[in-house]
């Protein structure tokens, strides 16, 4: 491919959807929005998802594609900050920039990532920090997700830390900034510039140019992005190009202000009563989530109806997944997989049940990693103002018929 002209192949895609919310009493957090509908227009390389703006993309993956552990590319969310991305890429000039506190700065290719270099595969959960950001209620700051604000691929590229090498960190580099193509329309807004703590640095974060077995999406970050298993996506850095080693944090918007939780027990706070000291958003909590059936679906009475999700962690490691149909009373162990795409993927189970009874039937899922923790009900999650990190009991309504 000489080169990727993308958004002059688009179609025109409907503007920002209006997106509601219905306020309750301060800081109540509840099930997440679960019924909006697939747009009827596609984005290149993705099939029709749940649509929230073209400028900049927001697109969310509808419930029924979380039943295995892989996510398709052209069913993957898409997320993006900056309303201006690049309409033109030319892979056969594209390189990234390293530079900062390094022996020698340098630039690397496309081609140089992929023969200069070890080749390295690793599968990952990528899900933004507020997914399910409409399950809190007065209505938290951000895009409000419902449940599809995530997916699971196989990445594969090179070790930042090989690439690191090869420039040389001097013995004052304590940080390491990443920023990518995307721009804000205002030279007054801050650029999506994110950190990583060099001690921090392990063999498992990549910078990756292929998602399942093909060249990244462009919408999710072709032709290079950052790859932190374990983590929320905000420091995932779609269309990287620059990487700086400074000894000192710099004062950055999207690392001081955004993406940050309080920092208490509970990670939490009331509307009336903001906490001051915050903290950011970084390891993933146990989380699940049923596929399969979806919320309105119809189901024979004393037909084997067979419960499909995902279960996923940070890396600590699913333990179990438990399905109840009696409001929570009694749970029941899913099948999980074997495990084999590794410890940062999803684990996808399956539950066989015959329907007793018509009428409304509720299921619920709950995961429980290898480190103890398990996912609470909704109503117990204390809300935060940013609408972060949800992990909350997921449940879907059939009806039961005869």
């Amino acid at each position: 491919m000489e080169r990727r002209d993308f958004f002059k192949k688009a179609i025109t895609v409907a503007g920002t959807a209006a997106v509601g919310g219905i306020t309750l009493e301060a800081g109540e957090t509840v099930h997440p929005i679960d019924n909006r509908k697939v747009s009827n227009i596609a984005f290149p390389q993705k099939r029709p998802l749940i649509t929230y703006s073209d400028r900049p993309p927001l697109l969310e993956s509808p419930r029924d594609v979380f039943t295995s552990a892989l996510t398709p590319n052209d069913l993957f969310f898409v997320r993006w900050h900056m309303p201006i991305i690049p309409t033109y890429i030319n892979p056969g000039k594209f390189t990234i920039s390293i530079n900062g506190l390094l022996d020698r700065e340098i630039k690397v290719s496309l081609k140089e990532l992929k023969t200069q270099f070890e080749q390295v595969e690793l599968t990952a959960v990528l899900q933004c920090g507020g997914n399910n950001r409409t399950a809190f209620k007065p209505t938290a700051s951000g895009i409000q997700w419902g449940v599809g604000a995530m997916g699971c691929a196989k990445w594969k590229g090179v070790r930042l830390r090989d690439v690191l090498k090869k420039a040389g960190l001097k013995k004052e580099a304590a940080w390491i900034g990443f920023n990518g193509e995307d721009k804000a329309v205002y030279n007054e807004t801050a650029n999506f510039v994110r950190e990583l703590k060099l001690e921090h640095l392990n063999d498992n974060i990549i910078l990756a140019y292929e998602m399942n077995g093909e060249d990244l999406p462009y919408l999710n970050g072709y032709p290079l992005r950052l790859i932190i298993p374990g983590t929320y996506s905000d420091s995932w850095i779609k269309m990287i190009s620059n990487i700086t080693v400074t000894k000192e944090r710099q004062k950055l918007h999207f690392m001081d202000h955004a993406y940050r939780i309080p920092d208490n027990e509970c990670e939490c706070e009331t509307p009336e009563n903001l906490v001051q000291k915050t903290k950011p958003i970084e390891e993933m909590n146990v989380n699940s989530i049923i596929g399969y059936p979806v919320t309105g679906t119809k189901v024979r009475s004393a037909a084997e109806l067979i419960v499909r999700g995902v279960a996923f962690d940070s890396g600590h490691g699913i333990k179990k997944v438990q399905i109840s149909i009696d409001g929570g009373n009694m749970w029941e162990e899913a099948l999980l997989d074997d495990g084999s795409e590794g410890k940062y993927a999803y684990r996808a189970f399956t539950y066989a049940f015959k329907p007793k009874n018509s009428g409304k039937l509720t299921i619920m899922c709950k995961a429980s990693n290898e480190k103890g923790e398990a996912q609470p009900f909704a109503k117990d999650i204390k809300w935060n103002h940013g609408g972060y990190k949800y992990n909350g009991i997921d449940e879907v309504t059939v009806e039961v018929v005869l």
